[in-house]
């Protein structure tokens, strides 16, 4: 199967290690190397560190770089400083999510678009696309010259200060620093965002450098419990986290307010393509919110699964897996407002079967930030 599949610099460094490979999105990558408990459970209490090579860079330049992303997102990139790190949609005229990206400020005139593997062509195209109107923009394809690592879980500062100069505590969360030399490696990148729910770092190099990059996180790693991990808990962390995942809780049909990401909808920056909807949206109501579950009945609740009220469908699972933290099932899933209240019985249909669950707020887990 892998033959046929993209890898990543660090595909036979997932080998060495022991990683199951998988097709995610087109590329060979590793669904665990030990178990996704075990590697989900060292993340929270220790750190993991994550393979992200696959996802998508796009770089945006010149003096009508900012007009042309403040066009292209709902959020205010115009508000955002260098060094800042924004996250948003990115929307269709209808409202639909195009995607959901990292924005990096890195100048006034030169930013870095962090995209999802599996729409990277997509949202390059739709970039270029937008910035017909924009002829001061340019927009760039960096992600196959560019390999990116994810340290995560609250040893992840303890780890990579071992390796830099750089004083990370200085790095806040949702910022990033340039040009940082980490063990032998030049990153072009280092970043404090997470997609997991605990602290930790994105670390942006070149493609030939991350194998060397990955050996010397994992020695000095070591002795603070850090273990190797693959996308089987990165999916189970960032559900916890109450986190949306592209193709599951986002797609071109769901907008930004029914997924509950109101907070990054800026109606008052100006147009933007979707605006128009997303207003007419906000004063007719939504039909559908994106909420939390977690089962009261036996039974795991997977993607797809009808959610039912009285016997009747009203919504649908988007996410369901056991959450090792919690040591329950949970779901993220569409109901109607009316039923989105925290404590509402609620039904999942499983293969056939209607198992109780109740609804529950967002995020199901939320780390301490203590010290």
């Amino acid at each position: 199967m892998s033959d046929q599949l993209r890898r990543t610099p660090l595909y036979d460094v997932h080998l060495k290690y022991g990683g199951r490979i998988i097709d995610f999105a087109g590329w060979a990558l590793p669904v665990q190397f030990s178990s996704i408990i075990q590697e989900h459970r060292a993340v929270r209490s220790e750190a993991g560190l994550f393979d992200v090579s696959d996802m998508g860079e796009l770089e945006i330049t010149g003096p009508q770089a900012r007009d042309l992303l403040q066009r292209a997102v709902s959020a205010d990139v115009g508000r955002a400083r260098p060094g800042r790190v924004v996250y948003s949609p990115m929307c269709n005229a209808e409202g639909g999510v195009v995607d959901d990206i990292l924005i990096y400020v890195l100048a006034p005139d030169r930013y870095l678009a962090v995209v999802n593997a599996g729409n990277i062509e997509k949202d390059y195209q739709w970039l270029r696309g937008l910035a017909r109107e924009h002829p001061g923009a340019q927009v760039r394809n960096l992600s196959d010259c560019t390999g990116q690592l994810a340290l995560q879980g609250p040893n992840s500062q303890a780890i990579l200060q071992r390796l830099t100069r750089t004083h990370l505590s200085e790095i806040g969360y949702y910022r990033a620093d340039e040009n940082v030399t980490v063990g032998e490696v030049e990153c072009s990148i280092v970043s404090r965002t997470g997609y997991t729910g605990e602290d930790g770092f994105e670390l942006y190099c070149r493609p030939e450098d991350a194998p060397v990059l990955w050996e010397r996180i994992m020695e000095v790693g070591e002795e603070h419990g850090l273990v190797p991990a693959g996308l089987g808990c990165r999916d189970t962390l960032r559900l916890e986290a109450g986190m949306p995942l592209y193709g599951q809780e986002l797609d071109d049909r769901r907008t930004p307010l029914e997924a509950g990401l109101d907070r990054f909808v800026a109606l008052d920056k100006g147009a933007f393509v979707g605006r128009q909807a997303l207003l007419a949206q906000r004063t007719r109501g939504i039909g559908l919110t994106l909420v939390g579950l977690e089962m009261v009945d036996r039974g795991v609740p997977r993607t797809g699964y009808p959610i039912t009220a009285r016997g009747d469908q009203v919504g649908y699972v988007t996410s369901g897996s056991y959450a090792p933290t919690l040591d329950r099932h949970i779901a993220m899933g569409y109901v109607p407002p009316a039923l989105a209240r925290p404590g509402t019985a609620i039904g999942v249909d499983i293969r056939g079967r209607e198992a109780g669950a109740r609804v529950v707020g967002l995020p199901f887990y939320r780390r301490n930030k203590e010290g």
